[in-house]
C-alpha cells in the first residue's frame, strides 16, 4: 500500500469515527430529552394531583387518555365546592357522557388528605333568601343528577375523608375505591340543617339504617373499614399508592370491556331513579328554608372569618 493511500485512508477513517461519535451523541442528546420530558410529565401529573389548588373557585381538570376520563377537582378549603364548581363538574359529567372517545370516569380529588369537604361554608353564610338557599343546595342536587344520568361507569378514588356532600359524591360514584384515611360523617344536624339533597344517593348505596346512624349520630366520624361493611367502598387500602394502582388496574380493565354493555349496566344500577330530577330539587329547597333558620344562623356565625 502506497504512503498516499495510507494516508487517505487513514484520513478517512478518522472522518467516519468522528462523524459516527458526532451521530451517537446526538443519539443520546434525543434520547436524554425524551427521558427528561417523560419524567418531568409524570412528576407534574403526580404533583399536579397531590398539590392543593389555591384558586378562590377551586379548579377542575379532565384528563382523556386510552379511554379513560379522569375529573380531578380541588379547592384550598378542604376540596370543599363553591357553587361555580358544582356547577363545572355537572356540566363536565354531562360533556363525557355524550364523548364516544370515554368508556370509564375516574372522580377523584387533590391532595392527600381530605377527599371533599362537602359545600364552601363561606357561600353558605352568605345566603340570605330562601331562593338563594335552593339555589346553592341544588348545585349538589345537580352534580348528583348528571353522575347518575351519566352513560358511562364511574370509579370514585377516595384517599383522604368524605364530609357532607362529599360523601354523597361517593356514593353516586358506581364503585369506590378508598384509602384507611377515608373516613366519612354527615354533620349538617350539627348547624341546623341535614343531608337531604344527597341522603337519596346514600340510602340507595347504604340503606336508610346506616344513613341514619350517619346523619343522627352527627359528630362521630365512621372509619373506612365501616363504610366498607355499608357498601360505600367496594376496597380499602392502606396506601394512596396501593390505592391509585387498583383504580388504574380496573379503570384500564373496564375501558377494554364491551361498550355497549358497561352502558346497559350502568342503566341497569340506576334503574328507577328517573324521578331523582324532582326529588333531588325539593330537597334543596327543604335545605334552602332551614338555612335560613335563627338556629343555623348561630351555627354558622361560629365558622365567619
Amino acid at each position: 500500500m502506497s504512503i498516499p493511500f495510507k494516508k487517505y485512508f487513514f484520513n478517512a477513517l478518522l472522518t467516519s469515527k468522528i462523524e459516527l461519535k458526532m451521530v451517537l451523541s446526538q443519539i443520546m442528546h434525543l434520547l436524554y430529552a425524551i427521558w427528561n420530558f417523560i419524567t418531568d410529565h409524570r412528576i407534574f401529573e403526580i404533583n399536579r394531583i397531590l398539590m392543593t389548588t389555591t384558586r378562590a373557585d377551586g379548579s377542575l381538570y379532565i384528563k382523556i387518555e386510552n379511554h379513560i376520563a379522569t375529573l380531578t377537582f380541588g379547592h384550598p378549603s378542604s376540596n370543599s365546592f363553591p357553587s361555580v364548581l358544582l356547577d363545572r363538574l355537572a356540566k363536565a359529567f354531562d360533556s363525557l357522557s355524550i364523548n364516544t372517545n370515554v368508556h370509564i370516569i375516574v372522580l377523584q380529588s387533590e391532595g392527600d388528605r381530605a377527599f371533599c369537604a362537602g359545600a364552601s361554608f363561606d357561600e353558605l353564610i352568605a345566603i340570605q333568601t330562601e331562593a338563594e338557599g335552593q339555589q346553592f343546595f341544588a348545585g349538589f342536587a345537580n352534580v348528583i343528577n348528571a353522575m347518575r344520568r351519566c352513560t358511562k361507569l364511574s370509579i370514585g378514588r377516595i384517599q383522604g375523608k368524605a364530609v357532607g356532600g362529599g360523601v354523597g359524591l361517593a356514593a353516586a360514584c358506581d364503585y369506590c375505591f378508598a384509602t384507611e384515611a377515608a373516613a366519612i360523617k354527615l354533620s349538617e344536624l350539627t348547624i341546623g340543617i341535614g343531608p337531604f339533597v344527597i341522603e337519596p344517593a346514600v340510602s340507595r348505596k347504604i340503606g336508610v339504617a346506616a344513613f341514619g346512624e350517619l346523619a343522627i349520630d352527627a359528630t362521630q366520624w365512621k372509619n373506612a373499614y365501616w363504610a366498607k361493611e355499608k357498601g360505600l367502598y367496594a376496597r380499602v387500602f392502606e396506601s394512596i399508592t396501593e390505592l391509585d394502582k387498583e383504580v388504574l388496574l380496573l379503570a384500564e380493565r373496564l375501558a377494554n370491556y364491551n361498550n355497549d354493555a358497561t352502558n346497559e349496566l350502568k342503566k341497569t344500577l340506576w334503574q328507577k331513579t328517573a324521578h331523582w330530577e324532582t326529588l333531588l330539587s325539593e330537597r334543596a329547597a327543604i335545605s334552602g328554608a332551614l338555612v335560613l333558620s335563627e338556629n343555623t344562623k348561630k351555627a354558622l356565625a361560629k365558622f365567619k372569618k
